[in-house]
């Protein structure tokens, strides 16, 4: 099986935040996608090892901040290689309590959505949650993320926590004479 065919799929790239009693925490993901118009319905895959797992599934809430494709590799980093469990992420970062209470990322975000959980799928190794969407609004113009984008042309990798996440494997002689 060619695994990199999985990588033609197009995803954003995303913080996606919640909120557990006054403490925050969030990550970067890109498996957030629309699921119906009507009620307006976003899902999220999140693995469960991470912080921002449980915190959505206390609170019932998450927010997605859009990112921009001038997003620096630190705050990429700083969202996606490491734990809540260490630091305190939104240190230093602009962002603002919606109206669910979870935390909105401003720093090079060009859009944002809130959301309320009314569901979930476990999936193995993460869970989708999805939910309908309570609030939104465009910060900015620019371009968004891709995650092609991420791993093109900022030579990105995936966090092993990631769905994309792809262990590093030697080239297959499939179809190929030996």
């Amino acid at each position: 099986m060619n695994r990199k065919a999985l990588h033609s799929i197009s995803y954003g790239l995303y913080i996606v935040s919640s909120t557990n009693g006054e403490r925050i925490n969030g990550q970067i993901a890109n498996s957030v996608f629309q699921v119906t118009s009507e009620p307006q319905t976003i899902a999220v895959s999140i693995n469960k090892e991470n912080l921002t797992h449980s915190y959505i599934q206390a609170s019932r809430t998450f927010s997605i901040s859009i990112l921009s494709r001038e997003t620096p590799s630190t705050l990429i980093g700083r969202f996606g290689f490491r734990s809540g469990r260490d630091i305190d992420k939104f240190d230093g970062m602009k962002y603002k309590r919606g109206i669910t209470g979870a935390p909105i990322a401003l720093d090079f975000a060009i859009a944002y959505i809130e959301v309320n959980v009314t569901g979930e799928m476990d999936c193995g190794t993460h869970t989708i949650f999805f939910g309908n969407v309570v609030d939104a609004d465009v910060l900015s113009s620019e371009e968004p993320m891709t995650y092609a984008y991420y791993q093109q042309v900022k030579k990105g990798k995936s966090p092993k926590t990631a769905p994309t996440y792809q262990k590093d494997e030697p080239p297959s002689n499939v179809g190929k004479a030996t």
